[in-house]
């Protein structure tokens, strides 16, 4: 084959192979239920709370503390138990953030950019492993967008949204300390710096890096001047959660197809739910079931996760903002994952041949 044609070549196979991907159910790499059970319950929890005492809406920002447990799920859980208030703070942390600046679009931006690059330089340095940054920037933008002034009223307020955040982080840590009631579980964990070794990039990690940062930064400036300011962080968030934790120009590809395409079939889903007049104690164990099923299918395969992902994500923004599903709201959440998967997909040409899988 000439060299002419070589390029065109090595797209149309790359193509070819990240719609064969589609088809592809990986073998889970261990047990996954009793994180994806963790999951569930810290989701739904605090909405059931939250119904049953009158205050939805705290229920319902208190849940995405979840997010806590997401984190270094493999790991024993006398290990998780030194590490996870970390990643907890860090959600805190940019709740405070998101909701200090949310009364100005252009310094949430700003921040939309700031945040996800930094976090993603420390998770990258300590080697923390899937899910990565992704979640901070996703509680940032949310605690923005929902603190954010509309007619000139803040409906609700920074110290709020940060309580709320605060307090269901500290419980997704309490339910992911549950396995430690068996005296087997609480022993045996290695010193912090040998969870979490570093700081250091090598050169797969600078190359992760310099991608979010292309991400974060093109994310927020295509967002803020040609789709919604108020989406920059779906935007961003698309693009961080298709570049993942795995370098490669395949894996861009493949990630990019599956998200876009799990997110149109997700947004279906969720139209679905909202046509159904669901009440609060309904909306927790739906949350419940949704993240429950996610941590189940998400190893196995990133499209039919994304089914479900989207309506979780959507059910969560849509409530806690008091904004019902609507076929438009929809259409400007594929519109921000495809802009951002594009962004993310393209970045992948940065590991060169060597990062092809």
């Amino acid at each position: 084959m000439s060299a002419r044609h070589q390029p065109v070549a090595g797209w149309s196979g790359g193509a070819r192979r990240a719609v064969g991907s589609l088809r592809t159910v990986q073998p889970p790499p261990g047990k996954r239920w009793p994180l994806a059970l963790q999951a569930g319950i810290a989701i739904s929890t605090p909405v059931l709370v939250g119904a049953l005492t009158g205050h939805e809406s705290l229920g319902l920002l208190a849940s995405s503390g979840a997010f806590t447990v997401l984190h270094v799920g493999m790991l024993p859980v006398a290990e998780r138990a030194k590490v996870l208030p970390l990643f907890g703070l860090a959600l805190v942390l940019a709740a405070a953030l998101g909701a200090s600046l949310s009364t100005s679009p252009v310094a949430t931006g700003i921040g939309l950019a700031v945040v996800s690059i930094v976090t993603a330089a420390a998770y990258l340095a300590f080697r923390v492993g899937p899910p990565g940054s992704l979640f901070v920037t996703l509680v940032y933008g949310l605690s923005a967008h929902v603190t954010a002034p509309v007619d000139g009223v803040q409906h609700v307020t920074p110290a709020t949204m940060v309580a709320a955040m605060a307090c269901g982080c500290t419980f997704a840590y309490l339910v992911a300390l549950t396995p430690m009631l068996r005296r087997a579980n609480r022993g045996g964990a290695r010193p912090l710096r040998e969870i979490l070794p570093g700081p250091g990039l090598d050169r797969t990690a600078r190359e992760m890096l310099a991608r979010i940062a292309i991400v974060s930064l093109a994310g927020t400036v295509v967002a803020m001047l040609a789709v919604d300011p108020t989406r920059a962080y779906w935007v961003v968030g698309a693009g961080i959660a298709v570049i993942g934790v795995r370098p490669g120009r395949g894996v861009a590809a493949s990630r990019s197809l599956h998200r876009i395409v799990g997110t149109i079939a997700g947004a279906f889903i969720y139209l679905a739910i909202a046509w159904i007049p669901l009440p609060a104690v309904g909306v927790a164990l739906v949350l419940g079931a949704l993240q429950f099923s996610v941590e189940l299918i998400v190893v196995r395969h990133y499209a039919l996760a994304l089914t479900l992902i989207t309506p979780l994500v959507l059910i969560l923004t849509s409530a806690a903002t008091g904004t019902a599903g609507s076929l438009g709201t929809v259409t400007e959440r594929v519109v921000d994952t495809a802009v951002g998967a594009s962004i993310a997909a393209l970045t992948g040409l940065i590991h060169g041949r060597r990062g092809r899988s």
